[in-house]
């Protein structure tokens, strides 16, 4: 709810700037072109800021320093890092294979150049997605309700996206119901990476989103052909089927409550108490 209220709160007030001339800019090269994107960043941060807040409110975090440490803690089993890169391999490959390439393609090294933007505008989407609501509703329901409910819930937050002056999808560059198509099979990968993955789940759902963001830009990849959209990211789902399946059969299948078991590992460890014991009173509280 949180999430909505400054999503929609923020986008609803850019909507109406347009009437007065207000556009985002896809590439920044000006204070004004940076300063003009402040507020569309805070709408597209909305899941990361609700993450915080209500993990704190909860008492799941102490402080922002400790949801930092959960949300980019980079160490963790390499095949989450394998099965990550190898999804968005197999996505891109089938998608030029079966579209072609584009003609909006930019030079290579703006893939490079883009990943810092895409990481805020893009990324940190996943510290809101997979601290909280995709895990605790995969806990609750299983992974294929769980990616389905979620993937609905992302797509209604992407709605204003096609509102906004100079966004592609404003643009008519990205086809809603393609898109549409894309939300709902990247939250199945998704929810995959942060099964398959140990204490970096949500760092590698904030990672692959970076870099599919900065790629699609980079390659000029956008969902705008059919055959392409609906095959690539089919290709996406079989596979994160097969990864859960897969994962839980061998024992790599990790809890979708290991961030929370995480945070409260930290907090034992700085309060001088016994991790177990602050874990217990983390699942009664969740519980409740």
């Amino acid at each position: 709810m949180l999430t909505f209220v400054i999503a929609y709160g923020f986008s609803g007030g850019l909507i109406v700037a347009a009437q007065f001339g207000y556009q985002v800019h896809n590439v920044t090269t000006t204070i004004p072109e940076v300063l003009a994107n402040v507020p569309f960043s805070i709408y597209i941060l909305s899941p990361a800021i609700a993450s915080y807040v209500v993990l704190r409110w909860n008492r799941r975090v102490s402080g922002l320093w400790e949801w930092l440490r959960i949300v980019f803690s980079v160490r963790g089993n390499i095949s989450g890092y394998l099965f990550a890169f190898s999804a968005l391999a197999v996505y891109f490959a089938v998608h030029l294979l079966i579209a072609g390439p584009s003609a909006h393609a930019l030079p290579w090294y703006m893939f490079f150049l883009s990943l810092p933007g895409n990481l805020i505008i893009g990324g940190m989407e996943e510290a809101g997605w997979m601290t909280s609501l995709q895990p605790e509703l995969d806990r609750r329901w299983g992974f294929v309700t769980s990616s389905l409910v979620v993937g609905a819930i992302w797509l209604l937050w992407h709605v204003p996206l096609f509102f906004i002056p100079g966004t592609n999808h404003e643009s008519g560059l990205i086809d809603f119901w393609m898109f549409a198509v894309q939300v709902m099979a990247f939250r199945f990968l998704y929810g995959a990476i942060f099964r398959v993955a140990g204490g970096n789940g949500v760092f590698l759902c904030i990672l692959t989103h970076t870099v599919f963001n900065a790629a699609s830009f980079t390659f000029g990849i956008p969902p705008t052909t059919w055959s392409g959209t609906l095959i690539a990211n089919a290709a996406v789902v079989i596979l994160a089927l097969a990864a859960v399946t897969v994962s839980r059969r061998f024992g790599r299948n990790h809890s979708p409550r290991s961030v929370d078991r995480r945070s409260s590992r930290m907090s034992g460890q700085r309060r001088g108490g016994p991790p177990e014991n602050q874990e217990a009173r983390l699942d009664n509280r969740l519980s409740d």
